[in-house]
């Protein structure tokens, strides 16, 4: 297809071409941008239309694909539609000292708990949160691995239940 020939097929169907983008886009500047990309695309594309086939149907189905990629492109970016004033609580203080006082009253309360377990089973507990596995925990001790797994296993069930009493 030749320039010439193709402004003449772009031109019959600008109208209908303007309105399906008017119909895809809902508003009139992006309507406009829809038609400006899709004439350019099929221009760029050209030599792949076949003679003889519907110019109509192949220039609307680039019109509706690049809608539809360019939806899905909208789709995943995150727009702000707020002016930057109003993100002041991400501006931080660097100077703030930060309040570990909750933290550290759950920590006393935990570290009370885990006295109150017994050493058998706080121990084998301790070091297998800290990331020793359990053949290295059996060994530390020595004792078996399925004791390891026992101790650790009622140590954590005695957590859950005073955790869920205290509540």
């Amino acid at each position: 297809m030749t320039n010439q020939e193709f402004t003449q097929e772009i031109n019959k169907l600008e109208n209908l071409l303007f309105s399906f983008a008017l119909r895809l886009t809902r508003n009139h500047q992006d309507a406009q941008d829809l038609m400006q990309e899709t004439s350019m695309r099929a221009y760029r594309h050209r030599d792949k239309f076949t003679m003889g086939t519907n110019f109509k149907s192949w220039v609307s189905t680039i019109m509706r694909n690049t809608y539809i990629n360019r939806y899905r492109k909208e789709k995943s970016r995150k727009h702000v539609n707020q002016p930057i004033e109003t993100f002041t609580f991400a501006l931080e203080n660097t100077s703030a000292i930060p309040n570990q006082g909750e933290h550290d009253m759950r920590l006393k309360e935990l570290n009370r708990m885990m006295s109150t377990i017994g050493e058998i089973y706080s121990v084998p507990f301790l070091m297998f949160y800290r990331g020793y596995e359990y053949k290295e925990i059996a060994a530390h001790l020595n004792i078996p691995i399925g004791t390891v797994k026992s101790r650790i296993f009622l140590a954590r069930q005695k957590m859950k239940g005073m955790i869920g009493a205290r509540n």
